[in-house]
């Protein structure tokens, strides 16, 4: 299994397994990697606060404490946040008492306790009230057990009522009870936060702990497994940010075909154009109704446009699939199903389309029929949304042939082997008409730069796009945008691909 920048998704019981393995109970190993996920839980929480107007640097954070390493992480990023910002009040409730804190979230404490000036202070659950800038939830980790105590879920539901700007879940939401804007998943992602309601947004906090390149090991010679679950990283951006070739010129970088538009629907093909030639795709050809030609070639006249005939309903007709065999064979990938419609004729007409492609092709939108997407036997890309998804689960060919991207508030790729990739990138921001089309033409770019690889590019676009999403979403925030904005912030995604999130 390919591991495209990615780390696996673990089961509670096989990241105990691994923490035990890895760390051997030695606090000298411990210590530094809690000490690394406050500071990126810190810093990650920071930069979400972007999306509403920031951090505003004054009023109170509230830190619910366990007895463990969630708590830990906690604490040192109220530190963090503190020495950033030193006119908040950080209150702490240790929930179980201080003397019940295993040794280095009691050392997390105390030193937050030593440099916070009077402006750090443990408090009791009924004083718990008010209003706060942010809450960090470090009461239960991966070891929690039910039931919960009366008084910590008394508390939960109390602070879930509380009016707080940012609600903040180390690793996991406590006892599936603490409603969470956001679950910052600390080293490694376990599979009960994936679909969890009560996470909100999860992001995983990478702090470098695996480094095998799809198979996880427990490090001591023990227990070994492929895993099929894994959580895609930024870094697989890394390698389209780098030099190109000096000796290229535009075929060195493909040529991607598009085909899609119709009278009622001629935003979408252009928003898939518009996104392909920020692939880095070297040309685009797009195949419209002969009577959008104009207006869409006014808006990207980068692109190649070429006018179809069209039904009495202004979608592509059947008479002109001699326009796609005349040029099929200069094409290194195909993306076709952006506006197009669904008149009969225009589907039968994408079928053939397809039966005939000689190149890899992405199958979006109104082309995510059951006759289309078994047709020929080309490697696919398919990009459904849960509605769509429905309609061509039972009819998407066996074989190993096509990868699936699944939409959703947590986007995941399927391989053809079955093999699931999580992007936890982008967020509300992307529920909006159009980021789908953007998502299409990127994809399809980077297919046809990346032919043999379906896989790879589909990853890549997942990242790269929800990527760009943070970005715009952190700039301008979340509703008074529209999903063109976003190709704005395409390259700042690829500049930072080698930072933290």
């Amino acid at each position: 299994m390919k591991s495209f920048a990615s780390d696996p998704v673990l089961s509670c019981e096989e990241a105990g397994s691994w923490e035990r393995q890895f760390f051997g109970g030695e606090e000298s190993r411990e210590w530094p990697a809690m000490r690394r996920a406050g500071v990126a839980l810190a810093r990650a929480v920071l930069a979400d606060f972007e999306e509403v107007g920031g951090f505003s640097g004054e009023g109170r954070i509230l830190v619910l404490v366990g007895k463990g390493h969630n708590g830990g992480d906690a604490l040192i990023a109220a530190r963090v946040i503190w020495e950033q910002h030193p006119r908040v009040v950080v209150e702490v409730r240790l929930v179980f008492g201080e003397r019940r804190l295993r040794p280095l979230a009691a050392r997390a404490w105390r030193e937050l306790f030593a440099v916070g000036m009077g402006r750090v202070r443990a408090v009791r659950s009924e004083a718990v009230a008010g209003r706060y800038e942010l809450c960090l939830d470090g009461i239960f980790g991966w070891q929690f057990r039910s039931p919960v105590d009366a008084a910590v879920a008394e508390l939960l539901g109390r602070v879930n009522a509380l009016p707080i700007r940012l609600r903040a879940a180390v690793d996991l939401p406590s006892a599936g009870l603490f409603q969470a804007d956001f679950t910052y998943a600390t080293g490694c992602v376990k599979t009960p936060v994936v679909d969890a309601v009560a996470a909100g947004r999860v992001r995983y906090l990478d702090l470098g702990f695996f480094s095998d390149g799809g198979v996880w090991a427990d490090g001591a010679g023990g227990w070994q497994g492929e895993v099929r679950a894994r959580v895609l990283t930024v870094a697989g951006l890394a390698p389209l940010s780098g030099w190109r070739a000096s000796r290229s010129d535009k075929r060195s970088f493909g040529h991607v075909m598009v085909v899609g538009g119709s009278r009622n629907y001629p935003g979408a093909v252009l928003m898939t154009v518009l996104a392909a030639l920020r692939s880095g795709v070297g040309l685009v050809t797009a195949f419209v109704p002969e009577t959008l030609v104009g207006a869409l070639a006014s808006r990207a006249p980068e692109a190649m446009w070429v006018g179809w005939p069209e039904t009495p309903a202004g979608g592509l007709a059947l008479e002109g699939e001699h326009l796609w065999g005349m040029r099929k064979g200069r094409a290194s990938a195909l993306v076709l199903g952006p506006g197009l419609g669904h008149e009969p004729e225009t589907l039968a007409l994408a079928a053939r389309i397809v039966a005939t492609s000689p190149v890899p092709l992405l199958l979006d939108a109104d082309a995510l029929r059951p006759e289309v997407v078994r047709a020929g036997g080309m490697p696919r890309i398919v990009t459904p949304h849960a509605g769509e998804w429905a309609r061509i689960a039972a009819s998407l060919p066996e074989g190993g042939g096509v990868t699936q991207v699944l939409k959703g508030p947590v986007t995941r790729v399927v391989s053809g082997a079955g093999e699931i990739y999580y992007s936890f990138f982008g967020g509300p921001v992307l529920a909006r008409g159009g980021s789908g089309d953007l998502l299409a033409g990127l994809i399809g770019g980077l297919l046809a730069q990346t032919p043999s690889d379906p896989l790879g590019a589909a990853v890549r676009g997942v990242v790269w796009q929800g990527r760009a999403a943070d970005f715009l979403a952190r700039a301008r925030g979340a509703v008074a945008v529209s999903a063109t904005q976003l190709l704005d912030f395409l390259p700042a995604a690829l500049r930072d691909s080698g930072h933290e999130q």
